[in-house]
């Protein structure tokens, strides 16, 4: 059964890590949308020029042309044993799109890492940007005293969207938007949430064990629009 990952969670949950440590150690795509973005318009594809230029003027893509990109990298053969999705879909519509486009495969496997709004705000708070190479570390992997990249030894900054105001506005807005995505989603019987308030490898090991689960609970193809 080809393994075709979402992993969902609010800003500080540690979906973009968990997405590549899955994806790493399954030999599947790891893909998200500022990646499929960027890719598009490296290539230069029709969707990918459209997406550039509005980006360009400091716009938001639209939902036909994000959906229209996933749909394109979607086809490709290295997602035929699977995918993980971080950062798509982001809206029902979007979910509802997606549905559409894997009709005919295996089932969805939506995967919410859940960490209370209190520990969101402590790794938030916690995380550095490099000012130089722009890396960015966590609370957790970095000691207290540390204050230069260890990539490139560069100055580790905070950056100014990670004060606790801004972080529990921001917060608040994912929670609000993502509501209903969760609705859409949680009903069905791949649907799986992890603790993320614990070490990274076990909400790896906490991640596995679900995504096992859910295959198990999914092996018909998607129906679209369920």
């Amino acid at each position: 059964m080809a393994l075709n990952v979402i992993m969902m969670g609010p800003p500080g949950a540690g979906k973009g890590t968990q997405a590549e440590r899955f994806a790493g150690a399954h030999g599947v795509p790891k893909i998200s949308t500022g990646d499929m973005l960027r890719e598009a318009v490296r290539a230069g594809t029709e969707l990918g020029t459209r997406a550039g230029a509005i980006m360009g003027a400091g716009k938001l893509v639209s939902d036909d042309i994000v959906i229209g990109i996933v749909r394109e990298r979607l086809t490709r053969a290295d997602t035929l044993p699977g995918f993980v999705l971080d950062g798509f879909p982001r809206t029902v519509a979007q979910a509802r799109a997606l549905d559409r486009i894997i009709e005919g495969r295996d089932s969805l496997i939506v995967v919410k890492i859940a960490v209370s709004e209190a520990e969101l705000v402590r790794r938030l708070q916690a995380r550095r940007v490099c000012g130089q190479c722009a890396a960015t570390f966590g609370g957790a992997e970095l000691a207290a005293t540390v204050t230069a990249c260890p990539c490139c030894g560069g100055p580790l900054l905070q950056r100014a969207d990670d004060d606790e105001s801004v972080i529990r506005a921001r917060l608040e807005v994912y929670d609000r938007e993502t509501r209903p995505l969760m609705e859409y989603y949680k009903a069905r019987p791949t649907f799986r949430q992890v603790d993320g308030a614990q070490a990274l490898d076990r909400v790896q090991a906490a991640v596995a064990a679900a995504v096992e689960s859910a295959a198990a609970a999914g092996r018909t193809p998607v129906e679209q629009g369920s």
